[in-house]
């Protein structure tokens, strides 16, 4: 028996009818997905269609489109719980005219019961803009099946709450984003999305030892090896400065936990960094003009095991 669709609107919007488990509406997740590129909006819907946990799916070719849809009034969405945000979901390209899919993630996010924000795109550069803004998953195309499962299961984590009545969706959004990113419950900047091979991997702070400035990069160096990333130095400076991490020269951020040693030579000062489990002991420059502060960083602060 093939599953029944109903064709809306001049764009083609396609829903599915579908049976699927979970999401608020109790028949499946709603989900809208938002690209400008028809072979995007098909790919992804056909993906979500065919994902038993997803009942609906709406499209929109653009950020003004998504809103429109996204209405009290809509007949499409009149039959979701009062208590429950339009759609569950929203997966979202990045690279949009008019409104990008950055700006449309913030006005979705200020929504008093926001839905569940999925980036899926094939621009890496914008994963950590995208889970400071409040995403839950950030999928690089092309997505298999499998990687649109692992977003599911993430979007279902949240829906599934509100269904039985456990609290406040904006509050079930923000910690449901940080369990998937550090089960310690740290903050938003706890973990650093990167990008291998086409896989987003999130690295935990805790792992980095010590970060490098390679313009208007970032290097992040761990145990296992070491990650580019596009952020600034000073922009992690002020994100880590409670988490014990600190400048040691216009180049270098170190977590002050594992400096082992802080010698004095004709050159200046360095400091040693203590090695990971796969390397070994680093020793780095100290600038003149972050001496002092490090020296008294290193008096007054305790030292706390490595997490």
């Amino acid at each position: 028996m093939s599953t029944p669709y109903r064709i809306n609107g001049s764009r083609g919007r396609i829903e599915r009818a579908g049976s699927g488990t979970g999401g608020s509406g109790g028949g499946g997740l709603v989900v809208l997905v938002v690209d400008d590129e028809e072979p995007g909006i098909t790919t992804t819907r056909d993906m979500l269609n065919s994902n038993p946990r997803v009942g609906k799916v709406l499209t929109a070719f653009d950020a003004a489109e998504a809103l429109r849809l996204l209405r009290q009034d809509n007949p499409d969405l009149a039959d979701r719980p009062s208590d429950a945000p339009l759609v569950d979901a929203v997966f979202i390209d990045v690279a949009m005219p008019g409104l990008t899919g950055m700006d449309l993630a913030r006005v979705l996010f200020s929504f008093e019961n926001a839905p569940a924000l999925v980036f899926i795109t094939a621009h890496g550069e914008n994963a950590l803009e995208a889970f400071d803004l409040g995403a839950i998953d950030y999928v690089m195309k092309p997505a298999s099946p499998e990687r649109m499962e692992r977003a599911l299961r993430k979007v279902q984590r949240i829906s599934t709450p509100l269904e039985e009545g456990s609290g406040d969706r904006a509050a079930l959004n923000a910690g449901s984003t940080g369990a998937a990113l550090e089960p310690g419950g740290q903050d938003d900047h706890s973990v650093i999305p990167v990008e291998l091979g086409g896989t987003t991997r999130l690295v935990q702070r805790s792992q980095v030892r010590w970060v490098e400035a390679q313009g208007d990069y970032a290097r992040l160096h761990t145990d296992e090896g070491s990650h580019l990333v596009r952020i600034p130095l000073a922009q992690l400076e002020e994100k880590w400065a409670d988490a014990g991490f600190v400048r040691i020269h216009r180049s270098y951020l170190v977590s002050l936990n594992l400096i082992n040693e802080l010698r004095m030579s004709s050159s200046g000062y360095s400091v040693l960094i203590a090695g990971g489990q796969y390397r070994e002991t680093r020793e780095l420059p100290v600038s003149r003009r972050h001496t002092r502060e490090l020296k008294d960083r290193l008096v007054r602060s305790p030292r706390q095991p490595r997490e």
